[in-house]
């Protein structure tokens, strides 16, 4: 074993464990590992950078622009409807048209998007048949997995398994090459989930709410959270808007209607005036509000603090202005990290003259603004030498802060007793900043995020004084037990519920609703998360979106009708799409055509013909460029791109020679069908946890030089390969189609198991004894 081998092998290794780890994102490995092979010379800078021109990148982007075309005119939702339409009201007929539809589609289109096309479409059917969607979804997931077995371009497996074949200067496959075996895989796996369709579970969670019944909403269990609050006499909220009155961030509740003198006022917005007497319809946590008027969380010791409070023998006060062209203009607080890029608290600002004390962290910094700092003394020297900010010694009388600080003490039935700074959200829930912890006789000025709070710690706050009354007024709201709120208070003609699903394309996986500004942006409130078959009501601004999460939203219709212009989510309902752009539609579906034509003539070559499709798509006008950029999943080409050069490293050092020469040694002398099966369940396995074009890259080249050492069609072997690449049938995170129907669903891991596994073995088995018929080994 050769040096460049080894090297190979540890970053396919490190390779392998990311992606099973998921420590990083799938395309930041993938350049990663680029960066790793021009590092250690397994390939050269030209090499490492050549995935990004690769045909196969350049045709798996443009095949994502001639989808949005046929999506975005409403070509192939035109085509599902109409296929859909001849299944008429029987389960049986009904999904097998379903299977065929997906299956022609995702032959030519975007997997993801087929299935996301049609997801909208399925449910009103499972709606107006009165049928559970978990029994029509995996099918529909399924058969376009399998569709896109049957044409060159129909998934990025068969795109680099071509490219792989280009490079090692064979012919590549053409367009239809692969459709005599794929249309054989994917009519005996329709026939199984034809047949099999037992196995699928039978759970009606993710209905929408339509007219005559309410399926989505006791989905999702809303009127276990709905109750009606009353706001008493004398109360300080008497006056204060709905966004100042802190009912969500505080005690974690969605207010669906404000009732006053026997009107509703349906879906309030956050200036919406409160009275004494209102009786508002909310949805949360009934436990949590009663808790929080059994006992007071803090109490009051003083609102007026002198400066001297603010420093110590190790902390002291500076002044810092923002210079003409420092790096800090343009941006706020938040987007610079400030206390860790400079290490000072900020306590308060002074611009043009005028002190201002809160909201801080959202203020877009300008030149001369002046920065009063709270910062460690042996931080001061770091501060006075950067460049960004000029810092001298402070004098905190220029800024009458005795007002906006005040001293409050934890109660010993608290629920911050035990909470980090950061875990507790003062600054969000209570708009409360900490600059210090008296606890035990000693003020601790600047405590770090981690501190955590105990009982009878005294807290040096920064809080309007209004806050502070509308806090102490949360405690004498009062439960209605009398009132019994049903699903029909909670719509109108023109404010509603719509369920939507986490898009692929979204940048929301891993941010908060919080984190996105999910209200501030939309104006609506998400009232209920499904995930993995579970329902989430609480918590939810601070929960870490997922792909897939199914959100039952709320709000206006007008502002509910936005989330069908968002590339972060899909709407499952056809009545909340976008409309399309049918004029368009003859155009779109020509060159559609014209490109599988051109292609399967021989005229252009895929990437190219695929290129001038969806530019044509753009210049025609059945596709905005703005909208051609959304469409592509540019995580998917940067994956692909990165990968890439790891297939020439393993070609050039060796590896695959290697790896090769090890496979066939324990298997050939069983037999090519055990070879042939060696190497698709490996392959199958590998892509249950990792990205699909990952495992063709990585088993692609060890495959192709398996068959060309022992003499066998290198065309088969590069089809094994890419039909288990795209055999993701075991688990919702094999493929993104798989988890996009999870939540709709209400599908948990072991129903994947239970319906892949059979279909898996099935291909397994066609790919040993039916594959040879087409392509003699």
């Amino acid at each position: 074993m050769t040096t460049e081998i080894m090297l190979t092998l540890v970053i396919m290794a490190g390779v392998v464990v990311l992606f099973i780890t998921e420590w990083l994102s799938a395309d930041l490995v993938a350049m990663l590992t680029l960066s790793a092979l021009v590092l250690t010379g397994l390939v050269t800078p030209t090499e490492a950078l050549s995935g990004f021109s690769s045909p196969a990148v350049i045709t798996v982007w443009a095949i994502f622009i001639l989808s949005a075309g046929l999506t975005r005119t409403g070509v192939a939702a035109w085509m599902g409807r109409q296929v859909l339409r001849l299944g008429g009201k029987g389960e049986l007929r009904m999904l097998l048209v379903l299977m065929l539809a997906s299956a022609l589609l995702s032959a030519f289109m975007n997997n993801v998007g087929v299935t996301a096309l049609l997801l909208p479409v399925v449910l009103d059917i499972c709606r107006r048949t009165k049928r559970p969607p978990s029994r029509m979804l995996i099918p529909l997931a399924f058969s376009s997995l399998l569709g896109g077995m049957t044409t060159a371009i129909g998934t990025p497996a068969n795109i680099l398994v071509s490219d792989v074949l280009a490079d090692y200067n064979l012919p590549p496959l053409a367009l239809f090459d692969f459709a005599p075996f794929g249309i054989v895989v994917t009519l005996v796996g329709i026939l199984y989930l034809l047949v099999g369709r037992k196995l699928l579970p039978e759970r009606d969670m993710a209905q929408e709410f339509h007219q005559g019944g309410h399926e989505m909403t006791e989905a999702f269990a809303i009127e276990d959270r709905l109750f009606v609050i009353t706001i008493p006499k004398k109360s300080k909220l008497d006056g204060r808007t709905l966004g100042q009155s802190r009912l969500g961030s505080v005690l974690g509740l969605n207010v669906i209607s404000v009732m006053r003198k026997g009107h509703s006022n349906l879906g309030p917005n956050p200036e919406t005036v409160l009275q004494a007497g209102d009786k508002l319809l909310v949805t949360g946590r009934p436990d949590r509000l009663v808790n929080w008027t059994k006992a007071k969380q803090f109490k009051i010791l003083s609102r007026h603090i002198p400066p001297g409070y603010l420093t110590s023998e190790e902390v002291v006060l500076v002044e810092a202005k923002v210079i003409p062209g420092s790096s800090l203009v343009g941006k706020n607080l938040e987007q610079l990290h400030f206390r860790q890029a400079y290490g000072g608290v900020v306590l308060s600002m002074c611009r043009g003259g005028k002190p201002i004390h809160y909201r801080l962290e959202s203020i877009i910094l300008q030149p001369e603004d002046t920065l009063l700092m709270l910062a460690h003394k042996s931080e001061e020297a770091a501060l006075l030498e950067n460049r960004d900010l000029i810092v001298t010694p402070a004098d905190a009388a220029n800024y009458d802060l005795e007002e906006a600080l005040a001293l409050i003490r934890i109660t010993k039935k608290s629920h911050l007793i035990g909470q980090t700074i950061m875990d507790s959200h003062l600054g969000d829930a209570y708009r409360m900043g900490v600059f210090g912890i008296m606890r035990d006789g000693k003020m601790i000025l600047m405590p770090e995020r981690e501190e955590q709070f105990q009982a009878g710690d005294q807290l040096l706050v920064r809080v309007r004084p209004e806050s502070m009354d509308t806090l102490e007024s949360l405690h004498g709201l009062e439960i209605d037990t009398q009132a019994h709120p049903s699903y029909e208070d909670m719509e109108s003609d023109t404010v509603g519920l719509l369920e939507v699903v986490i898009a692929p394309q979204s940048h929301l996986p891993g941010k908060t609703l919080r984190d996105a500004h999910f209200r501030d942006k939309y104006g609506l409130s998400v009232l209920a998360i499904w995930r993995s078959g579970q329902t989430h009501r609480s918590g939810l601004r601070d929960m870490p979106l997922r792909f897939g999460d199914a959100l039952l939203v709320f709000g206006p219709r007008e502002r509910l009708s936005l989330l069908s212009t968002s590339t972060d989510f899909i709407p499952l309902t056809e009545e909340a799409q976008q409309p399309p752009l049918l004029k368009k539609a003859p155009i779109a579906a020509a060159l559609m055509l014209a490109v599988v034509f051109t292609v399967g003539f021989g005229w252009l070559p895929i990437a190219a013909a695929a290129v001038v499709g969806g530019t044509l798509m753009v210049l025609t006008g059945s596709l905005k460029m703005n909208e051609a950029y959304r469409s592509i999943h540019w995580n998917a080409v940067f994956l692909i791109a990165g990968m890439l050069p790891l297939g020439i490293a393993m070609q050039t050092s060796g590896t695959a020679e290697f790896l090769a020469t090890g496979m066939v040694a324990r298997l050939q002398p069983l037999g090519s069908s055990v070879l042939i099966g060696g190497i698709f369940l490996l392959t199958v396995l590998a892509s249950q946890i990792m990205p699909n074009p990952v495992v063709t890259v990585l088993m692609a080249p060890v495959a192709l030089t398996s068959a060309l050492n022992l003499g066998y069609s290198p065309e088969a072997f590069m089809i094994v390969v890419a039909v288990a690449a795209s055999s993701a049938f075991l688990s919702p995170v094999g493929h993104p189609s798989n988890i996009l129907i999870m939540g709709p669903g209400g599908y948990k891991f072991s129903d994947y198991i239970k319906v892949g596994l059979p279909l898996v073995l099935l291909i397994l088995l066609l790919n040993v004894f039916v594959l040879p018929l087409f392509w003699p080994l």
